[in-house]
């Protein structure tokens, strides 16, 4: 009993034994095969890597595992031998899944320039800065720079590759930006009308071609020549000025009026801008110059100048000569109207009723002519005599107007709303407000006439409106009247002159006058005042 229990124990010992030698030939048969792969990869790679047996080197390896940057170690025709987990995420491959060539990921736009990149690297045994693009496994492009050299075995053969690789796309991305800007600003400089020049300590380095033009000169002829030599400022202290001031830490830009003098001689007027461009500790590292050739402009605002002195002079002759014309006309005009009522009132019993109708008829037409006079010499100055600002209650103005002028028994000038006090000359608005009363109440034919002053203010300007049930104006004449010696009606009531006055003194307040009216029904004139205006009179006077 004893011994069949041994021989069973036995047998279980030797189908244990045969069980661990066939797992112990499968694994030998796993790990030769394995072997003889690794083996045959390292004679595919065209080396023996005993490099990287070697302890030394071995030690290397692994401390380049570790880094941050990826790390690729490549046999001579580019396939991946190992890599760390730093290249395996920023490539998307596993070289320990599928066999990787990175010849393969390289950009098409930059493969002849990586092939003689990695050509030079065999021949020189070091690649410093290689920069390309690269297509990972996402198909997404980035730029790359590799630091890389080649593995030499103990007999100093080469037998491989290693390098680091630095993702540079955000770089080259900012990179590729400012080149882009740099362009676009270049375009810009090298098409402005103005002339731009660069300077350093004084001497121009760079111009654009507009400042070329104005010159005259190729950008070599002015290439370190300075600014004083090709300009002249017309005041030179202020100049001198300006410069200080610019070399000062608080100022950073100045504009003059230069002279510049062409190559060939001729000068030229130009508006001159200098800005500093200044380093971080303050101290100014470059100076941009720009230059406007303004001459045109010069020789038009000197022009204008001239014009408007002979104008002020041609307006002060003009008023003086009407007022000498005045003068000299309304003389014998009242001698005439003087010499007319003696003879009525010395002959009025010697002259039949038909003479003394001819002699009141003579002195209607001398006080006809002498309105017609005054309202020339009214015409001439509404536009050309200073206007003198001051507050001026508009109520008052009316209250006097209506003592002062002729108004028929049946017809009221009646102001509803109390209008404003305003910043203006007194004396236009007068003969504003008088000439269109005026001529509104003697055009009244109803018994019971009616006019009316209407105010309404807006945000920039008051609007007026004088409003009467008179006769009405045809449509035909809305804009005729408004030019001097047009009247329609009667041509006693009217010179032709007042609306025409009336229009003058609405332009010198930048304001619209027009009319609305209907023939039978009434008119009403309207005429608009700019606030702004007003306030720029009265601050030009205080």
């Amino acid at each position: 009993m004893d011994n069949n229990k041994e021989v069973i124990l036995l047998k279980r010992a030797l189908e244990r034994q045969k069980q661990a030698r066939i797992q112990a030939e499968k694994i030998l048969e796993e790990k030769s095969k394995e072997l003889y792969d690794m083996t045959r990869h390292l004679k595919a790679a065209n080396s023996k890597l005993e490099s990287l047996l070697n302890k030394k080197q071995t030690d290397l390896s692994d401390s380049f595992m570790e880094i941050i940057d990826p790390y690729v170690i490549l046999d001579l025709d580019y396939n991946v031998i190992t890599m760390n987990d730093s290249a395996i995420n920023f490539l998307g491959y596993d070289h320990r899944k599928e066999p990787i060539n990175v010849g393969k990921m390289v950009h098409y736009d930059y493969v002849e320039y990586t092939l003689q990149a990695f050509e030079s690297l065999k021949k020189v045994g070091v690649l410093k800065n290689y920069r390309a693009k690269i297509v990972v496994r996402d198909k997404s492009h980035k730029f790359i720079q590799i630091n890389g050299s080649v593995i030499y075995d103990t007999e100093g053969r080469p037998i491989g590759l290693h390098g680091i690789i630095r993702d540079i796309s955000q770089e080259t991305e900012i990179k590729n930006l400012l080149a882009e800007q740099r362009r676009e600003l270049n375009i810009i400089v090298d098409n402005s009308p103005l002339g731009i020049a660069l300077t350093v300590d004084g001497k121009i380095i760079k111009v654009n071609p507009r400042f070329s033009e104005l010159l005259g000169y190729t950008e070599n002829e002015l290439i370190h020549s300075t600014p004083n030599e090709i300009t002249t400022c017309y005041d030179e202290e202020k100049c001198s000025d300006f410069v200080g001031e610019l070399n000062s830490e608080g100022q950073d830009n100045v504009s003059m009026t230069k002279e510049y003098v062409r190559k060939d001689g001729a000068t030229f007027i130009a508006k001159t801008n200098i800005s500093a461009v200044r380093d971080e500790e303050g101290k100014i590292k470059f100076q941009v110059v720009v230059i406007e050739d303004i001459t045109k402009e010069q020789e038009l605002q000197e022009q204008k100048e001239q014009l408007l002195s002979d104008l002020e002079a041609s307006n002060k002759n003009l008023q003086e000569y009407a007022h000498i014309v005045s003068h000299d006309l309304k003389s014998p005009l009242r001698s005439i109207s003087a010499l007319a009522s003696w003879i009525k009132e010395d002959y009025h019993d010697k002259l039949d009723e038909a003479g003394q109708e001819q002699l009141s008829l003579m002195q209607e037409k001398v006080a006809s002519m002498d309105k017609l006079i005054q309202g020339i010499l009214e015409y001439s100055t509404a536009n050309s005599s200073q206007l003198l600002s001051s507050e001026v209650d508009l109520n008052e103005v009316i209250a006097l107007i209506k003592e002062t002028i002729y108004i028929p028994d049946h017809v009221s000038v009646k102001v509803p709303k109390t209008l404003p006090t305003i910043i203006c000359d007194r004396t236009k608005m007068q003969q504003l407000f008088q000439n269109i009363i005026g001529n509104a109440v003697v055009h009244i034919e109803r018994e019971v006439g009616l006019v009316q002053v209407l105010f309404k203010e807006h945000k920039d300007l008051f609007q007026f409106t004088i409003e009467d049930n008179g006769v009405g104006i045809p449509k035909e004449y809305h804009e005729k009247i408004f030019k001097i010696f047009q009247s329609i009606g009667n041509k006693e009531r009217s010179t032709g002159i007042g609306l025409s006055i009336v229009k003058k003194i609405v332009d010198r307040y930048e304001g619209d006058v027009w009319v609305d009216s209907e023939v039978g029904v009434g008119t009403q004139f309207h005429f608009t005042l700019k606030k702004s205006l007003l306030t720029e009179q009265s601050k030009s006077q205080a």
